[in-house]
């Protein structure tokens, strides 16, 4: 047979139009075996407010894995797992990628205003010879690494990251001359398996942070998923660790109403029952901090095959594959735990054993997720294997209102380059 270019192209997206059904039906599974508080919000919020189901699923789990922190913890294949993940969420401006956020993080924010509000009150009291006050916190937005730090350290259960666009941390993490980029990086692969960070300081104090516990959240406008496959974060293995979410469900239909207002108060009620647990354990006077959440014997049955599974499967997998299906190993833990979690929180029922249920719908999640990866993949292989060149990223970088230092950031030119660059788009754009 001759396969023409033409051919080729066409193949691929028939494949790519396969697997975005497949996904589309693994998300509607997905939702419909969910504990009906967050199917209801999901549903609710793609009726009304036209959010796509699987941005607010994603955005769900983010905020349950912030809540959760280093208070709970599983063991199973001879490893202690936490629930900590980091999300990326790809899609066009105007997706309601934020909006979708903001629904989900709702109780957090919620917590860290009356936080905030304590800390301020206390501050003010403080007389000259008392210590400091350490401010509770759960998410953090736009903050450098080193605020990062300092608020996880004041924070040692878990740190938040939070995103509004996470192409500002992708932007950092490929400029070589980012300072910051390279201690992100190190920091979620470090973060990822709960490690220690230990900070060393020439001016102030130095600290170490035993266990790290951060999370992370960000969305991505597609233009920008070349960079995620450059300059370190495909090799790194950072890419690996991230959960993505293409775009799957869309609504056009605008009708009038609103979320129920039963369903927000149910579901900020189930973040809060987990972050009760999380703050006792965080007392001083609080002798136990963690718990270890126990597998009946089919759930740890189930964990052992599936990971078998994905061992076999990682062997005949292609690159990059090959290298995703490896972090799935450890996935699906955090993800069984994080299901845990949620199903119990209703009742605050975690003392009871993680179950078979449990591992299924994290399995489900775990492949749903890869799928996501692959279609991913995919559409940035139909691009060029190159970067976008400058002219490129500084059209892109005019439509959304961005200025010629972020430019110079993301490319990595020197910033004379990128203001005659600027003048030479601004020229062919007035023609």
């Amino acid at each position: 047979m001759d396969f023409t270019k033409q051919s080729l192209e066409a193949d691929l997206r028939r494949l790519t139009i396969n697997k975005k059904e497949e996904l589309k039906n693994s998300l509607e599974k997905i939702i419909e075996i969910l504990p009906e508080e967050y199917s209801s919000l999901i549903n609710e919020a793609f009726k009304f407010k036209r959010i796509p189901k699987e941005y607010l699923l994603s955005s769900i789990l983010f905020a349950i894995s912030s809540s959760i922190g280093l208070t709970f913890y599983i063991k199973a294949l001879g490893y202690k797992n936490y629930a900590n993940c980091y999300f990326a969420i790809i899609g066009s401006r105007g997706d309601t990628k934020s909006e979708a956020k903001n629904i989900a993080t709702t109780p957090l924010v919620d917590r860290d205003n009356i936080d905030y509000d304590s800390f301020l009150n206390e501050k003010k009291h403080l007389t000259d010879d008392e210590a400091q006050i350490k401010r509770k916190q759960i998410l953090i937005q736009n903050a450098t690494i080193e605020a990062a730090y300092e608020v996880h350290l004041n924070n040692p259960n878990s740190i938040g990251i939070f995103m509004d666009e996470v192409h500002t941390l992708i932007e950092k993490m490929t400029n070589s001359n980012s300072r910051d980029g390279g201690a992100w990086r190190s920091f979620f692969l470090e973060g990822y398996t709960n490690g220690a960070i230990d900070i060393a300081r020439k001016t102030t104090d130095s600290f170490r942070i035993k266990k790290t516990y951060p999370t992370l959240i960000g969305g991505l406008q597609k233009d920008f998923i070349p960079f995620l496959f450059s300059k370190g974060n495909l090799e790194s293995g950072f890419i690996d660790r991230l959960l993505f979410t293409s775009k799957i469900t869309a609504n056009h239909n605008l009708i009038r109403g609103e979320i129920d207002p039963q369903i927000l108060i149910n579901y900020s009620q189930l973040i809060n029952n987990i972050l009760s647990y999380k703050r006792q354990s965080e007392l001083e006077e609080e002798t136990k901090k963690q718990f270890q959440v126990l597998l009946t014997s089919e759930a740890e049955s189930r964990i052992f095959k599936y990971t078998q599974e994905l061992i076999n499967r990682q062997i005949k997998a292609p690159p990059v594959i090959k290298e995703y299906m490896s972090k799935m190993q450890i996935s699906i833990q955090k993800l069984s735990l994080l299901v845990f979690m949620m199903r119990n929180a209703l009742q605050k029922s975690f003392a009871n054993n993680l179950s078979l249920q449990d591992v299924e719908l994290a399995i489900a999640l775990n492949e749903f997720y890869l799928l996501n990866f692959k279609i991913i993949l995919e559409s940035n292989k139909e691009k060029k294997e190159t970067l976008p060149s400058t002219e490129s990223v500084i059209r892109l970088a005019k439509r959304n209102s961005a200025s010629q230092k972020a430019v110079a950031e993301v490319t990595g030119s020197h910033k004379g380059t990128i203001s005659k660059k600027w003048k030479l788009v601004n020229e062919q754009l007035a023609t």
